[in-house]
């Protein structure tokens, strides 16, 4: 086999010349960066990731804190609404009381009897029930 051989030819002088010169130099930065990117390419993403977590650890602190602080707000609304509803219960046993004893005086200035009259006349009819069984029952 014959071996053949490339000569290079000058090159062109002037303005060619200088554009092949700076398209030369400019394919060369390319190839330069591809290679300089694939050896601190990954070097680059690992720093990237670790400055993420870093970045995603203040950001869970930060939504456990306020989180926290909700919780807390939570709990002090719900003893306040507790505290509350004591005394409005309190209260509204009072009026409940304050309205059964007036009606209750109002019914009996009108000459209707009470519950606790009723049970009571109840109780004394039962006695006198009782009496007279006992009195007819005797020989």
């Amino acid at each position: 086999m014959a071996k053949v051989t490339v000569k290079k030819k000058d090159d062109a002088p002037g303005t060619l010349g200088e554009v092949r010169g700076y398209a030369r130099k400019i394919w060369l930065a390319g190839i330069g960066a591809y290679a300089r990117v694939g050896q601190e390419g990954s070097d680059y993403f690992n720093e990237l990731v670790k400055a993420g977590e870093g970045v995603e650890k203040r950001g869970k602190k930060r939504i456990d804190k306020e989180l926290d602080a909700a919780n807390n707000q939570i709990d002090e609304a719900t003893q306040q609404v507790s505290r509350v509803r004591g005394k409005v219960e309190v209260q509204l046993d009072k009026i409940e009381k304050a309205f059964d004893a007036r009606v209750g005086r109002a019914l009996n200035r009108l000459g209707i009897p009470s519950k606790h009259d009723v049970e009571a006349l109840s109780i004394k009819l039962e006695q006198l029930h009782e009496l007279l069984e006992r009195v007819a029952h005797k020989p």
